[in-house]
């Protein structure tokens, strides 16, 4: 983080993405020290690279090769689903930030750059094809497409079990 990055503008950016996380259905990591580094680092990555990649992982400067790593990355909502928090841990499940449980340690998801190239062929030779399943709040009607609904629908708060699969 360079100068100009003040402790202002960090916290104006924590702020920002906490509103944001909340509005969405997500939850930031209640250590607000650790989670403050880990907006320091994101902030770096957008000077850096002009874009927020994940703190946690090596960025290659390319956009286009870092899509699946730019935060809120992809493997964020089956990170969340299966260990509790993403990759980096700067978001949880809210049985995390309550502090009911601890999460689980999480292994890098990300494919080696071979394997995304392959899997970004396969599916441009495949048009129309999706690479997540869609959700659908079966109480507002919101859409998404992930491996799993959301914890939380970020419209009408209503639980996971209230999606259905639409397509």
């Amino acid at each position: 983080m360079s100068d100009t990055a003040s402790e202002e503008v960090v916290d104006r950016f924590m702020r920002d993405l906490a509103r944001e996380a909340e509005a969405g259905g997500y939850h930031l990591n209640p250590d607000w020290e650790f989670t403050r580094d880990l907006v320091r680092g994101l902030l770096a990555n957008l000077e850096r690279y002009g874009y927020i990649s994940c703190p946690c992982r090596l960025a290659s400067g390319d956009r286009d090769d870092d899509l699946d790593i730019i935060c809120p990355c992809d493997y964020r909502d089956p990170d969340l689903a299966d260990y509790g928090a993403c990759y980096c841990a700067l978001y949880v499940t809210a049985d995390v930030e309550a502090g009911k449980r601890a999460a689980d340690p999480v292994p890098e998801r990300r494919p080696p750059p071979a394997e995304r190239r392959r899997q970004k062929e396969e599916r441009a030779a495949v048009p129309g094809t999706l690479k997540y399943p869609v959700w659908r709040c079966r109480v507002c009607g919101y859409l998404c497409a992930r491996d799993e609904p959301p914890e939380t629908c970020p419209i009408c708060r209503v639980p996971r079990d209230r999606f259905e699969r639409f397509m």
